[in-house]
């Protein structure tokens, strides 16, 4: 048996780069962190005397015979791209509701197949479990999602990832003293909207548009940069990462016109008000967590503006996806 955790993650710069159709051309980058919200997956190997050779619990219960019958995307091509033809029994469990913006589906697959490569005890590098996620979500279930998820869910910590070249992906850790880290976390507040959607969805109309939204993604690309020399800066204001998410929600909201909608534009306005300095919808858009720079004397009053929504308390991690428990199926 063998049991997976791997982070969700909160994006700050950068998205809409990550996408294939934009960084196979002109580079992407973002500027995103992991923390300390999980999703966990149990798998095993299926006794033989069962009726079915594969048992899937998730917010759904199936049991097949073969690979295909699964209905599970990920679980089903996950078991495709290995290869795996042994009977298992996979388990997922979460911290936070799924399509909501932090990232959910790849820490999933990211997750899963490091259960799966440990199942067969198989060790494989962080970056081969990013590219693997990567391939299997974009290539083999086709689904309109970037590569950032993917590669913060399996290294975790705060990075700087860029795509392109011929590595399409590298991650560079941006190695803070544990006092800035602190102060950038204590500058933090997360919120629930309560609209969770699919972001392959809302992602579909932005991957759409990108040949006409050239001048917003270098933007975009450009605050990543920046943003990353603020807070390697030790005389620079952590403050001024917050105006800098204000300018990257303007130009990420003209990205498409399914990243916002009324009511979000109403809550950012009331935590703007309140004194944040600015934010951003985490992940495709339409929904989710909302992400608040605020200062922390100022906290109080941007959560009395917020009081309507679920605030979730967080802090950074910096292990990334890892096998947790480990017991050989003999000992069982």
């Amino acid at each position: 048996m063998i049991i997976t955790r791997t982070p969700f993650r909160i994006s700050f710069f950068g998205g809409g780069t990550d996408y294939p159709v934009w960084y196979k051309k002109n580079g992407g980058a973002v500027l995103s962190a992991s923390i300390n919200k999980y999703c966990y997956v149990i798998s095993r190997y299926l006794p033989p005397f069962f009726d079915c050779n594969y048992r899937i619990r998730y917010s759904k219960y199936e049991e097949t015979k073969t690979i295909a019958e699964i209905e599970h995307p990920s679980v089903r091509e996950c078991l495709n791209h290995l290869e795996f033809n042994e009977g298992v029994e996979i388990q997922h469990n979460t911290d936070v509701p799924g399509m909501s913006g932090l990232g959910s589906s790849s820490s999933f697959t990211v997750g899963l197949l490091n259960s799966l490569y440990a199942l067969r005890g198989q060790e494989v590098s962080k970056l081969k479990l990013a590219l693997d996620a990567i391939h299997v979500e974009q290539k083999r279930i086709g689904e309109n999602v970037g590569s950032q998820d993917q590669a913060i869910a399996a290294f975790g910590g705060l990075n700087q990832i860029r795509f392109g070249g011929k590595d399409d992906v590298a991650v560079k850790p941006l190695d803070l003293p544990r006092e800035r880290m602190q102060e950038l976390e204590k500058h933090l507040a997360l919120f629930f909207t309560g609209f969770p959607r699919n972001a392959s969805e809302v992602a579909a109309e932005q991957i759409k548009n990108t040949p006409h939204k050239v001048i917003e993604l270098k933007a975009l690309h450009a605050l990543v940069d920046e943003a990353t020399q603020v807070l390697v800066s030790p005389k620079e204001s952590v403050e001024r990462l917050g105006r800098l998410l204000h300018e990257g929600w303007r130009l990420k909201k003209s990205l498409s016109s399914k990243i916002t909608n009324p009511f979000i534009d109403e809550v950012y306005e009331a935590a703007m008000h309140a004194g944040a300095l600015g934010g951003k919808i985490l992940g495709a858009g339409g929904g989710g967590f909302m992400l608040i720079f605020v200062k922390p004397e100022l906290r109080d009053k941007v959560q009395e503006a917020l009081a309507g929504l679920l605030e979730v308390p967080f802090k950074f991690e910096f292990s990334g996806s890892q096998v947790i428990y480990r017991m050989p199926q003999d000992e069982l």
